[in-house]
């Protein structure tokens, strides 16, 4: 058996997911849609592929050859377009942020969950080297309960991007930031409630608060941190912190009283989320996955539910940087 793709989006990320579904032996490319045909044609001849080029995403969704649909398109549209498929049973993979609102990832979650489809919401870096050896750790005993998790996402991202504007960034958050949310969450249990600064300088050319610092109250009475700058003087960090009742985890290093006489972290070699360029992403892992799950009707490790408690932070966040208060999670 294999499963047959439509590519929605002709931006960067879309040459990952072409390249990876057709390197995959169960994997097809049925076709791409964007708005400038020209493009979408030159994506996939870029890769020496062949595939139809669809004349609206209504066609592509409408293709009974194809089987599951990638979202990595325009942000604004892209809530849309998830219902549209599911409507129509094709599973789907979703770049984030899932939906720029809550209304419209409520709409979302709706249509899907009743359509019975396998889903993958692009959280990527759940399928890093360093991040499975982290949750491997937190659920083996060696860092123990979380007392205090902190993950920082710190990516200068000039404001002449797309994402720079409210229509198609959003947020710090909801543009690139929601990586760092959604990794607290997956290594350090859920969000009960937060607290939110925002930052913009005063010749910024973003459209919102481009930095952003959160505290979280966990919900296992622990304590976390997230961080979400793009208008800074760094190069990219994807920083995780997990400070455990038996051990601590800085990014690859590691103290724990599993390992009697250790006076030092120990270094674990493993490939870091220390890129912020997408062909350094894991998305061979999560398509791979998510291949297996259409195939054997399985779950993935960040279908549309998940996700979208992770969105759900990223919105309290926001709204808590906006008006000040400590802001409550919807359960």
């Amino acid at each position: 058996m294999s499963v047959s793709f439509g590519i929605a989006g002709t931006g960067w990320v879309s040459e990952q997911y072409l390249k990876w579904i057709a390197h995959h032996p169960q994997g097809k490319i049925a076709g791409i849609f964007g708005g400038d045909p020209d493009r979408a044609r030159a994506r996939l001849h870029g890769l020496q592929l062949d595939g139809k080029v669809y004349a609206s995403f209504r066609d592509m969704a409408d293709d009974p050859d194809v089987d599951a649909i990638v979202l990595c398109s325009r942000p604004d549209s892209r809530h849309e377009q998830a219902i549209l498929a599911a409507e129509l049973g094709k599973h789907l993979i979703i770049e984030k942020p899932v939906a720029m609102d809550r209304a419209n990832l409520a709409r979302m979650g709706e249509t899907i969950g009743k359509q019975g489809i396998v889903t993958t919401v692009s959280f990527v870096l759940r399928w890093n080297p360093l991040l499975e050896i982290a949750k491997s750790l937190t659920g083996s005993g060696a860092i123990g309960d979380v007392i205090m998790a902190g993950v920082d996402y710190w990516h200068a991202i000039p404001s002449d991007s797309w994402s720079a504007s409210r229509r198609q960034g959003g947020s710090s958050l909801l543009s690139a930031g929601c990586h760092a949310v959604d990794a607290l969450r997956y290594l350090a249990g859920e969000v009960e409630e937060v607290t939110a600064y925002s930052h913009r300088g005063p010749h910024s050319g973003y459209e919102y608060d481009p930095n952003v610092l959160a505290v979280a109250k966990l919900r296992n009475g622990g304590m976390g941190k997230i961080s979400s700058l793009l208008e800074c003087a760094t190069p990219y960090k994807f920083n995780i912190q997990l400070h455990g009742t038996n051990g601590t985890l800085l990014n690859n290093r590691l103290f724990s009283s599993i390992f009697p006489g250790q006076t030092d972290y120990a270094e674990i070699p493993t490939v870091l989320p220390d890129s912020g360029e997408v062909a350094h992403h894991p998305f061979q892992a999560e398509i791979d996955e998510f291949i297996h799950a259409v195939i054997h009707r399985s779950g993935t490790r960040c279908d549309f539910a998940d996700a979208a408690r992770s969105m759900e932070v990223c919105y309290a966040i926001d709204e808590s940087a906006a008006t000040g208060r400590t802001i409550r999670i919807i359960a």
